[in-house]
C-alpha cells in the first residue's frame, strides 16, 4: 500500500513499520507483546511540494508512524484509527472494508428533529454498540437525526471530545472505526439520520504532533486556545484541505448525514473565500455525487447571517447553526436566572422569546450589556427559512458548563419541563433535545476529563475549581473533572423513564414530536407563519397556521386572551400537559399553574373576525 504525509520542513522522513500482533491499553498509550519494527525511507513526491511517499506491504490494524529527521515515530496526521491512544502509532484502517447491511438514502434537514448525545455516558458501558442497543427508544421517541458529540481520539478512556487530536480517527474505548460505522448503519436502519460533531478550530493540549509535520497552526490570530488554526498564512492550502478531506472522509465513509462545526467563531480566516464557504461548496458536490442530502450546522456566537447565507449571494453556505439566543430566552423565563449572558435577555424574557421568535436573533445589532457593545445582524426572514436555526432548550454546553452540571430538571417543575418542550418543539426552528431531556432526566451532566498527564490533569483541575469559585462556588462543590465518579454520575439512568414524573414527560415529549410530524403547519419554514403574543397575566402565545401554542410558566392560574376565533364550539384542545378546557365564548383560555397546550384555531369567519397578534415590541406592550 502508498503511505503518504505532507512533511514540508523536513529533510529526512522514514516510514516506521510494526506489525500487527499486540494488545492494546488505551490508558496507557503503550501496548505489550510488539513484533519487530522494520523502518525505510520515503522519498519526496515530485508532484506535490511538501509531500513524502513510500509504498509498503501492510495489512489492516498494522501499526505505523512517521519518523522526522531521524526523530521518534510520530502518529500519522491522517490516521484513520489510534488503538493505543493519541501518543501511539497509527494502525492501517479500510474504511471501504465495512459491509454496510442497509441501504440509505438520507433524510434532509428540513423537518428534522435532533438527538445530541454523547456516546461515553448515553450508556455506563460508554460505547458505539451499547448506545445501538438504545436506538429503538430514539426512533419511538420520533427524532429523525442523532448528533454525536465528538468521537475524535482524545487522553485516556473518557471525556467530552473537545480535546481531539486526530481529525480523521476514532475514538478507540468508543469502539474505533468499525463501531462507529456499526453505530450508524444500525441507526439507519431505524430510520434515524447521523449527525456529527467536529471540531476544526483547535486541538486538545495533549498528544497533538501536529506542528512537528508543518505550519497546522500560526500566531497571526490567537483563540482561547491558544495558536490559530492556520487558515489564512503561508502553507495554509494544505491545512485547509486536511481539514476539508477530514470533513469530507466522515460523510463518505462513515455515510453520515451531516457535521456539526464547533464554534466556527473562532475559525479566523482573512482570505477571499472563507473556509466555510469552500467546505459548504465541497459538501454540496459530495451530496450530488453520493445521490443523498448532506448538510452542515455551524455553531456560533456571532448572531452573523452570513453563516447561512447562500455562497451565491456572499454568505458562508452553512445549511444551518445553533441559535443561542433562542435558549437564552427561554431558559431566563423558566428559571428567572440573570447571570452572565442571561442578562441581557431576563430583562423582559417574554418579548426575548417573541423577538427570537419571529426573527431569529434577538440580538440582531441591539447594545448587549454583557458584551459592552452592539451585537450581531437581523436575518433576512424573507430569504432565510426558518429551519435554517437549530432552537433548544438544553445543550451539552448550556448543561455541562455548569458549575456542577445540573439540567432544568434540577430546578423546575415537571410542569416547566413540559413548557419548555411545548416551545422548542413546536417553534418554527429546527428543534433539537440533549439526551435524557426527554424524560427530565435526574442525572447531572457535568464536565470530566481523563488526562494522562498528571500536571496537565492538575491544572484542569485547578482551573476548573478557580473559574467557579469567582463566581461564589465554594471549590469542594465543584466536581473533579478528573474523578471517575464524575463521569458515572454523568451517565444516563435507563430506569427513571419507567418512573413518574420521567414516564408522563416522555410521553409529553412523544405527542409533540408526533404532532411536529402530522401537522405541516409545524414545520412550515416562513417566519411569518409564527406569530406570538403575550396576555395581561403573562401566558405565551404563539401561532402556527392553524395551531396555538400557549403556555403558563407561573406558579398561578392565568388567562390568555385568544380573541373571537377562538371560541368554544371553534376551538379543539389537541395536547395538553394538564386537563384544560376550550376557550371560552369571550375566547378566553384558563390554564392552571406552569401548563402548556396546543390548540387548533377555527378560521376567520368574517370581515371582523380576524386574527391578531402583538409580533413587535410595541404590540405585546400595547396588549398588557
Amino acid at each position: 500500500m502508498l503511505f503518504e504525509v505532507w512533511a514540508p520542513r523536513a529533510g529526512r522522513v522514514e516510514l516506521h513499520l510494526e506489525g500487527r500482533t499486540g494488545r492494546s491499553t488505551v490508558r496507557t498509550g503503550h501496548r505489550t507483546d510488539r513484533t519487530t519494527a522494520r523502518t525505510q525511507p520515503m522519498e519526496r513526491d515530485p508532484a506535490r511540494e511538501g509531500w513524502w511517499r513510500a509504498a509498503a506491504e501492510a495489512g489492516p490494524g498494522e501499526r505505523y508512524g512517521f519518523a522526522l529527521d531521524g526523530g521518534a515515530p510520530l502518529p500519522d496526521p491522517r490516521s484513520r484509527r489510534q488503538p493505543d491512544g493519541p501518543e501511539g502509532l497509527s494502525a492501517v484502517s479500510d474504511p471501504a472494508g465495512f459491509e454496510w447491511r442497509r441501504e440509505w438514502r438520507g433524510r434532509p434537514l428540513p423537518g428534522a428533529v435532533l438527538y445530541e448525545l454523547h456516546i461515553g455516558t448515553f450508556t455506563r458501558e460508554g460505547t458505539f454498540d451499547a448506545a445501538a442497543e438504545r436506538l429503538p427508544h430514539l426512533a419511538e421517541l420520533g427524532v429523525t437525526h442523532v448528533e454525536l458529540m465528538p468521537v475524535c481520539p482524545f487522553p485516556g478512556a473518557h471525556g467530552w471530545g473537545y480535546d481531539g487530536v486526530a481529525p480523521w480517527a476514532v475514538h478507540e474505548p468508543y469502539g474505533g472505526p468499525e463501531g462507529l460505522a456499526r453505530f450508524v448503519d444500525a441507526a439507519h436502519g431505524h430510520g434515524l439520520g447521523v449527525v456529527l460533531d467536529v471540531v476544526h478550530n483547535h486541538l486538545g493540549p495533549s498528544g497533538n504532533h501536529l506542528p512537528s509535520f508543518g505550519p497546522y497552526f500560526t500566531d497571526t490570530h490567537h483563540t482561547p486556545w491558544g495558536a490559530a488554526v492556520n487558515l489564512d498564512a503561508p502553507g495554509s492550502d494544505e491545512v485547509r484541505a486536511y481539514f476539508l478531506g477530514s470533513a469530507l472522509a466522515w460523510l463518505r465513509d462513515y455515510r453520515l448525514d451531516g457535521l456539526r462545526l464547533d464554534a466556527v467563531h473562532a475559525l479566523r480566516d482573512t482570505r477571499a473565500r472563507h473556509f466555510l464557504a469552500e467546505l459548504s461548496a465541497a459538501v454540496d458536490a459530495l451530496a450530488a455525487q453520493v445521490g443523498r442530502p448532506l448538510f452542515l450546522i455551524g455553531e456560533s456566537d456571532l448572531n452573523d447571517p452570513r453563516t447561512t447565507t447562500p455562497r451565491e449571494a456572499g454568505g458562508h453556505g452553512l445549511h444551518a447553526q445553533w441559535n443561542d439566543d433562542f435558549h437564552h430566552a427561554l431558559h431566563t423565563l423558566l428559571t428567572g436566572e440573570r447571570q452572565g449572558y442571561y442578562a441581557d435577555f431576563a430583562a423582559d424574557g417574554a418579548y426575548a422569546l417573541a423577538k427570537t421568535l419571529t426573527g431569529g436573533f434577538f440580538h440582531d445589532g441591539t447594545y448587549s450589556a454583557f458584551r459592552g457593545r452592539g451585537h450581531g445582524a437581523p436575518l433576512n426572514t424573507l430569504a432565510t427559512p426558518t429551519y435554517r436555526l437549530l432552537g433548544y432548550a438544553q445543550t451539552h454546553d448550556q448543561i455541562g458548563n455548569r458549575a456542577v452540571g445540573d439540567r432544568l430538571s434540577a430546578r423546575l417543575s415537571p410542569g416547566l419541563l413540559a413548557c419548555a418542550a411545548a416551545v422548542v418543539l413546536c417553534s418554527p426552528f429546527t428543534p433539537m433535545l440533549f439526551m435524557g431531556e426527554e424524560w427530565g432526566a435526574g442525572t447531572p451532566w457535568q464536565y470530566f476529563t481523563d488526562h494522562q498527564d498528571p500536571e496537565l490533569a492538575e491544572a484542569v483541575r485547578r482551573g476548573r475549581r478557580r473559574e467557579f469559585a469567582a463566581h461564589g462556588w465554594a471549590e469542594e462543590d465543584v466536581p473533579d473533572p478528573q474523578d471517575p465518579a464524575t463521569r458515572l454520575r454523568s451517565c444516563l439512568d435507563w430506569t427513571e423513564p419507567a418512573r413518574e414524573p420521567h414516564t408522563e414527560l416522555l410521553d409529553w415529549h412523544r405527542r409533540l414530536i408526533a404532532l411536529r410530524r402530522a401537522e405541516p403547519a409545524l414545520t412550515d419554514p416562513r417566519w411569518s407563519a409564527t406569530r406570538p403574543s403575550v396576555s395581561s397575566d403573562g401566558c405565551i402565545d404563539f401561532r402556527r397556521g392553524p395551531l396555538c401554542v400557549v403556555i403558563n410558566p407561573y406558579d398561578r392560574p392565568a388567562e390568555a386572551r385568544l380573541g373571537p376565533h377562538a371560541t368554544t364550539d371553534r376551538t379543539e384542545v389537541v395536547a395538553a400537559w394538564r386537563p384544560i378546557d376550550p376557550p371560552g365564548p369571550d375566547g378566553t383560555l384558563r390554564l392552571p399553574p406552569e401548563t402548556a397546550v396546543v390548540l387548533r384555531l377555527g378560521a376567520p369567519q368574517g370581515p371582523g373576525d380576524q386574527l391578531s397578534f402583538g409580533s413587535s415590541r410595541s404590540e405585546i406592550e400595547l396588549m398588557q
